[in-house]
């Protein structure tokens, strides 16, 4: 099983992405991940500008889009953007989009509000372009939502560069099992038995397309705190051995690669330092599972 950490945005006094970057990496974490929300009150990071920072930082971990919002960005921009990240970097670039968080985000930052029809319509077109752009000399691409005219990109990426999506809805997962590298759902919106329909439904669609779906990452996002409380719907809290017994359950129902988002009051580094001195064993020792199916 592979295992991430999330990377907090915050640009608050006191914080430090570049420190939780770089130990996140001498921990023996896979990845590191970074969410994407432009709106809202509270000091944060503009997340590429972010991630560029803590590759800059890295020289082996992991880095990961969790998940871009798609509607904010031109895709065909993207796929220069992930590129020159992947390249800089050395190869370590998961480029992780989806459909968009809020309205309220797209208001506030005067970019048009999609419907949820033009969210999946525009997730699908910009991984068909971006895809296009890696692939192809010159790439022309008329969508619903996107379009390119003889779009150059060059360099050409040095590797197949993972593409992963967060998506929920039926249209949005067909457009993950038919044209995605890996699924990355979060436990907050998609409880353990509901992702298991939804993964279901990715593999079907994968199937449909004629791929093979073992060949898509099923990831998931899930908030942990090392705690003596109690665990809630949204969160996996309890003793050491407690998480790394539910962790290794969501790898029972196929989730190979986990991201774990510390939460709670206490000190976020203690937090990840007991992960991975006390959880990370467990999850890399854990038997291997099948899918869910």
């Amino acid at each position: 099983m592979r295992v991430g950490l999330n990377i907090s945005t915050s640009a608050a006094p006191g914080a430090d992405p570049v420190a939780d970057a770089r130990l996140a990496e001498e921990l023996g974490f896979d990845f590191v991940s970074v969410s994407d929300h432009l709106h809202g009150t509270s000091p944060t990071y503009e997340t590429w500008t972010l991630l560029t920072w803590l590759a800059a930082a890295t020289s082996r971990i992991g880095i990961a889009t969790r998940v871009l919002g798609q509607p904010y960005r031109n895709p065909a921009v993207v796929a220069k953007m992930a590129e020159s990240l992947d390249r800089l970097s050395g190869g370590r670039l998961v480029l992780g989009l989806g459909g968009g968080y809020s309205d309220e985000e797209f208001r506030g930052f005067g970019v048009p509000v999609p419907t949820p029809r033009d969210k999946v319509d525009g997730l699908a077109e910009a991984v068909r372009i971006v895809r296009g752009l890696w692939s192809e000399p010159a790439f022309t691409f008329q969508g619903r939502i996107y379009r390119t005219d003889g779009a150059e990109l060059t360099p050409k990426p040095q590797r197949r560069i993972p593409i992963w999506l967060g998506t929920y809805g039926p249209r949005a997962l067909e457009v993950t099992g038919r044209l995605a590298d890996g699924w990355i759902p979060s436990l907050g919106f998609a409880p353990p038995q509901e992702a298991v329909a939804l993964g279901r439904r990715v593999r079907a669609a994968a199937e449909a397309a004629g791929r093979n779906p073992d060949e898509i990452t099923f990831a998931y996002n899930v908030g942990v705190r090392i705690s003596a409380e109690a665990s809630s719907p949204s969160t996996v809290v309890g003793s050491a051995d407690r998480v790394a017994e539910q962790l290794l359950e969501f790898g029972a129902l196929g989730f190979t690669t986990l991201n774990l988002i510390p939460l709670g009051p206490d000190d976020e580094r203690d937090q990840v330092q007991r992960l991975a001195a006390e959880v990370l064993p467990a999850l890399r020792e854990g038997t291997t599972v099948s899918r869910a199916s």
